[in-house]
C-alpha cells in the first residue's frame, strides 16, 4: 500500500517558489501577470484591454504604421493584431488608409475620438507605472530598464 503525504498548501505570490526562491523566468512571468491584471482593472470601465492600449499607444507613436510592423510592435500575433484593429475601428478610434506605394498595405492611424480614449487610457496606465517604480531608488529603476531592455534587445531577434 502506497502512503500518501498530504499535499503542501500552495504559496501565495512572493512566497516560496513564488518568491525570491523561485526561478527569474517564472518570476518575470509572474510579475508581467501581476501588471497585466492591474492594468485590465485600470481600464476595465473604458472597454479597453491592455493588448488595445499596446496597440493605440504604438499607432500613436508610429503614425501610418502597417499592421505586420504593429504586429511586431506589440509582440502580438498578426491574427490577435487584426481582431484588434476590427475592434477599434468598429469602436470609432481607428482609421485605415491604403499605403501609396504598396496597393494592398494599408497605413493606420488613430482617429480623434482613438487619441481622446489613449489619452484616458495613458493617465491611468502612467498610475500603474508609478506604482510599480515608487519602491525603487532612481539607480534601481535605471538599472531595471537597461536590464529588460537589453532582455529584448539581445534575444527577441535570436533565430
Amino acid at each position: 500500500m502506497v502512503k500518501h503525504t498530504s499535499p503542501r498548501p500552495v504559496p501565495g505570490p512572493g512566497d516560496a517558489k513564488r518568491g525570491v526562491d523561485g526561478h527569474l523566468a517564472y518570476l518575470l512571468r509572474q510579475g508581467a501577470a501581476a501588471v497585466r491584471l492591474r492594468m485590465e482593472r485600470e481600464l476595465a470601465d473604458l472597454n479597453v484591454t491592455p493588448p488595445q492600449f499596446s496597440t493605440m499607444t504604438m499607432i500613436a507613436a508610429y503614425d501610418g504604421i502597417s499592421g505586420a510592423d504593429l504586429a511586431r510592435l506589440t509582440l502580438l500575433t498578426p491574427q490577435t493584431v487584426n481582431v484588434i484593429l476590427r475592434n477599434l475601428e468598429r469602436d470609432g478610434a481607428l482609421q485605415k488608409a491604403p499605403d501609396p506605394d504598396h496597393g494592398r498595405k494599408l497605413r493606420l492611424s488613430l482617429t480623434p475620438h482613438g487619441q481622446q480614449l489613449l489619452a484616458a487610457c495613458r493617465e491611468r496606465v502612467e498610475r500603474v507605472e508609478a506604482a510599480l517604480a515608487e519602491t525603487l531608488t532612481q539607480r534601481q529603476d535605471a538599472f531595471l530598464r537597461g536590464w529588460l531592455s537589453s532582455i529584448a534587445r539581445d534575444w527577441l531577434d535570436e533565430p
